[in-house]
């Protein structure tokens, strides 16, 4: 096995097979000094001949993007995955705060088809759903600082009082396609959107925009849908 390289905010770490590497609040990857995320909250080591990525805290889940966004995966505490290719892209959120870490294997277990890579380069559509111009606007308009980013690893996610008003939007309007757009991914079984007692809506909107940019769900070829005015059909 040979080592992979972790990359997060234009800083480049390598990590050999024997050692383990953590992600967190401390760590050998000091994301940041934010109160909501975990000191120690994912980490990644070699066993038996494969890297995998292990979520160690107790509350926070991430998204492991791979295959250009074809392949999605909802970490959730205790969980642990192998990273079997050749690039994965890890977005977690903790409090407002969305992160992005990458990781490159260099000797990958399985390689990307030319099928997937044409369905993952624009021309056709990963996902199988469809969405209304409206619900298109939301999901834009919560995902706005990620795809906005040039070159930086960190974003805020807006709250929903403020993505509504960049839309022009009720809370209620707003809340009701939130809550629609969320009832459409969670029946195509991404995780993490379904609303239960006691879960934070901040959650939600974080699990959302995670996987709406890490899927290519929207681009940012995709941000003009915020100054298109009332696109609703109902």
């Amino acid at each position: 096995m040979s080592a992979v390289r972790v990359e997060f905010s234009g800083e480049t770490y390598s990590v050999d097979p024997g050692e383990t590497f953590t992600i967190g609040r401390e760590g050998d990857l000091e994301v940041d000094d934010n109160p909501y995320l975990h000191r120690a909250f994912l980490e990644l080591s070699c066993v038996d001949g494969m890297w995998w990525l292990a979520n160690i805290g107790s509350r926070l889940s991430a998204t492991v993007s791979s295959a250009g966004g074809a392949v999605q995966s909802w970490l959730s505490p205790g969980a642990r995955l192998p990273l079997v290719f050749e690039n994965s892209v890890i977005v977690f959120t903790a409090g407002p705060t969305t992160y992005e870490v990458s990781v490159h294997v260099h000797l990958p277990t399985y390689a990307v088809s030319n099928q997937v890579q044409t369905s993952v380069s624009g021309e056709t559509t990963v996902m199988p759903v469809r969405f209304t111009p409206s619900q298109k606007q939301l999901i834009v308009a919560l995902a706005e600082p990620m795809l906005r980013r040039e070159g930086v690893s960190v974003s805020d996610l807006p709250s929903s009082a403020s993505a509504a008003e960049r839309l022009g939007w009720s809370m209620s309007k707003f809340n009701r396609k939130l809550d629609h757009v969320c009832e459409k991914l969670d029946r195509m079984g991404v995780q993490g959107l379904r609303g239960a007692p006691g879960k934070l809506a901040m959650n939600r909107r974080a699990r959302l925009v995670e996987y709406a940019v890490s899927s290519q769900l929207v681009s940012r070829a995709d941000l003009p849908l915020l100054d298109a005015g009332d696109l609703d059909e109902d």
